[in-house]
């Protein structure tokens, strides 16, 4: 199935419904969203956007990216949390040809997972009390926003294998995302091979890590996000629903 939404300058929003979860359930289509940045929507996309009558924007980037290359535009129909979850900034970019893309972008996500511990639980706390959809992203879409969706993927039931199918869903986009750069750095490439590219080892390798140190990705949530069983059964009643038994 094709859950990416298509737009012209945003190249992964992609909808996260349709993924099975235990119990027969599934997400719910229309409900949950990953993007890149939400600062590109302009003329045809930002009406393409408001017609998913999305009820809150989640902007995961630092606020010197947000200064630079700009927010999602103002409008009443939702609300904007800018919640910064990457404490260390790097430049993937400029990695050299050396690093190895899997598990250095591992490690970088684990970091994330326990410098951010704050706004990864205020993102679930949004998430689940939401009216309406919601739409959560970083720059390209890839690595913070792929940390977000594989803690609540997996807070929802959703099978690690899955988690890490959709992470590497972003491969897709990659193109796309690489010629961005490209323009906005006429004549140079980036120095690491890996820019862009998402391979699913990434997530499966980040995943593998997180249950070793915390014994599963929900007790890493229950004990330092926040997210106990009322948070998770608010997550669940949002954005379960019974499973088609065609899908």
């Amino acid at each position: 199935m094709d859950r990416h939404v298509s737009f012209g300058r945003l190249h992964n929003f992609r909808d996260l419904g349709g993924y099975r979860a235990a119990d027969g359930l599934a997400v719910r289509w229309n409900r949950l969203y990953r993007s890149d940045s939400l600062g590109k929507l302009r003329g045809g996309d930002w009406e393409r956007f408001l017609e998913l009558g999305v009820g809150a924007v989640i902007d995961l980037r630092y606020s010197w990216e947000i200064d630079a290359k700009g927010r999602v535009p103002e409008h009443p129909s939702f609300a904007y949390h800018h919640l910064s979850i990457e404490h260390r900034p790097y430049d993937q970019a400029a990695l050299g040809p050396g690093v190895d893309t899997g598990p250095y972008l591992a490690e970088r996500y684990l970091e994330v997972a326990h410098d951010g511990v704050g706004e990864l639980g205020s993102a679930l706390r949004v998430i689940a009390a939401a009216e309406g959809p919601v739409a959560f992203h970083c720059a390209s879409g890839k690595d913070r926003t792929g940390l977000l969706a594989a803690v609540v993927l997996a807070l929802l039931g959703v099978s690690e294998e899955v988690i890490v199918e959709d992470f590497a869903l972003t491969g897709l986009a990659t193109g796309r995302l690489l010629a961005d750069w490209r323009a906005e750095h006429p004549g140079r490439e980036p120095a690491w091979p890996g820019y862009g590219q998402a391979p699913a080892e990434v997530m499966r390798l980040f995943l593998d890590a997180l249950s070793r140190e915390h014994g599963s990705v929900r007790a890493y949530a229950t004990d330092l996000l926040g997210a106990d069983d009322a948070l998770v059964a608010a997550l669940r009643a949002r954005l379960l629903e019974p499973a088609r038994q065609d899908a």
